[in-house]
């Protein structure tokens, strides 16, 4: 390699890392505004993956409300220009070898800050990242992308490391599993089909949260 391009890359390598710092300080936040199904205070829970603390569940449900506007306001305030920054890393990782981003983001970026970069890409540049993550960082990276995208995902990985992420989160997190099985095509559903281990009682399906794809895989297993 010319003497100019090594010193070119190591500045982008650098820029990468300086960027990636400021994520790792800054930025232990991702914005999952938008998920309609959720209620005001599911959507705040989601940010910490934390159950309600006692003493906001004994708040009326008005002040709980006025509590997570406030801390909703604080945090987009303290990430404002966060999306444009996911942007630029995702165009930047463009031109950079993958042998030089995997093991950064591995040892520096914190799973919900690689997502948040990762849904700036397209889904073949983000398949790209996900044949060659490591599995259970990639599952953690993936609990913080929108189901319907890691489905496209998915469904473009090569199939033995799809098979490999649909058995972990199966063996790991099922509900996440089933929850990406809604979006999934055929042929990655007839995996998860062949690897599932469904509720034996239809009693077990009466309330269950998954029942619609529950009952989808169990025809597809005969």
């Amino acid at each position: 390699m010319r003497p100019y391009r090594s010193l070119a890359l190591q500045a982008v390598v650098k820029t990468i890392a300086s960027c990636f710092h400021f994520f790792l300080i800054n930025c232990g936040y991702h914005s999952v505004k938008g998920r309609d199904a959720m209620n005001d205070t599911e959507h705040a829970l989601e940010w910490t993956n934390q159950p309600m603390p006692d003493v906001l569940q004994e708040l009326h449900p008005s002040q709980q409300r006025k509590v997570i506007n406030y801390i909703d306001n604080l945090v987009s305030s303290k990430t404002d220009g966060l999306e444009e920054l996911y942007n630029a890393i995702a165009m930047i990782v463009k031109y950079i070898p993958h042998f030089v981003v995997i093991p950064l983001m591995v040892e520096h970026i914190k799973p919900q800050i690689a997502a948040g970069v990762c849904m700036k890409m397209s889904v073949d540049q983000a398949t790209g990242y996900a044949n060659e993550l490591p599995l259970e960082y990639f599952s953690k990276v993936s609990q913080h992308i929108e189901n319907p995208l890691m489905a496209e995902i998915l469904g473009k990985m090569k199939k033995h490391k799809a098979e490999k992420f649909i058995r972990y989160e199966l063996q790991h997190l099922p509900a996440h599993m089933l929850d990406i099985s809604k979006h999934l095509d055929k042929q990655k559903l007839e995996i998860v089909a062949k690897s599932v281990t469904l509720p034996s009682h239809e009693d077990d399906l009466v309330d269950h949260p998954h029942k619609e794809i529950i009952e989808q895989l169990r025809y597809m297993q005969g």
